[in-house]
């Protein structure tokens, strides 16, 4: 298996990156192979901008027509590149990172805008009666897993059906489902460590333990049943859900999971 690490946090010894640190010698020891995108190290540029394009940038600048004319032209900068080939090469790609603010820190949201171009990551495929291009479940990452490690400052309850900060999966339904299962990563189960500022050592241990165990099991758990767009639950070119589907009780963003 090849996995890509990318790792969102400012201090080598934090949590986090002692959570990194335990994924690279965990998989490495069972005979993967890893790299790792440390984005704080790399000083990653989190701001997307008309240089980001090549000489050819339209003025005013157009983001996505840009981004997509510059990736078919192999005129995207080095780092983009660079990382557009690391998610290519992967069999699975990590998520390592802070929940700040109710969600991923600004540095890595900057490196999904700018590694996630059109026609890379989204605008691709078909557009027609029957298809509305390939994304959810389809397109360029199709065939790889992703997995999100997550830290929270707060209890689990907090994050509980009724606790006050929602529903972790709500939280994280914006990340899961429309940044990575769009363009058609298969999403495990997240792994989420409550009330981490207060861990203690023999805390630790057990975090330890229980992530090394999801680590030497990528391959073998079961991902989250999203729903594909294209294979008939949803109307074409609404998007609709079709009637009759929904699970009894669900809603929100609990209908595009199915089962």
């Amino acid at each position: 298996m090849k996995t890509l690490i990318v790792h969102a946090h400012p201090e080598p010894k934090s949590f986090n990156s002692a959570l990194k640190d335990l994924a690279v010698s965990t998989l490495e020891g069972a005979g993967h192979e890893v790299r790792v995108s440390d984005l704080y190290a790399m000083r990653w540029k989190a701001t997307v901008d008309a240089a980001d394009y090549g000489p050819a940038a339209s003025s005013p600048l157009r983001v996505a027509r840009d981004s997509g004319r510059a990736f078919d032209t192999g005129t995207l900068t080095e780092d983009v590149r660079a990382e557009q080939e690391k998610l290519l090469w992967a069999d699975t790609v990590i998520f390592q990172f802070p929940l700040w603010w109710f969600t991923m820190p600004a540095i890595l949201k900057g490196w999904v805008d700018r590694v996630f171009t059109y026609h890379f990551a989204y605008g691709v495929g078909e557009h027609n009666e029957t298809r509305y291009g390939d994304r959810y479940g389809e397109g360029t990452l199709a065939g790889r897993r992703a997995l999100l490690s997550v830290t929270v400052g707060g209890a689990e309850s907090h994050y509980s059906a009724r606790g006050v900060n929602g529903p972790v999966d709500d939280l994280l339904f914006p990340i899961q489902h429309g940044i990575l299962h769009y363009p058609g990563l298969e999403v495990l189960p997240p792994f989420v460590v409550y009330g981490s500022d207060r861990l203690t050592h023999d805390d630790f241990a057990d975090v330890a333990k229980a992530w090394e165990q999801r680590l030497l099991t990528l391959g073998s758990t079961e991902p989250v049943p999203y729903r594909r767009q294209n294979h008939g639950d949803y109307e074409i070119p609404s998007l609709r859900l079709k009637d009759g589907l929904e699970p009894v009780g669900r809603t929100g963003f609990g209908l595009h999971v199915s089962g």
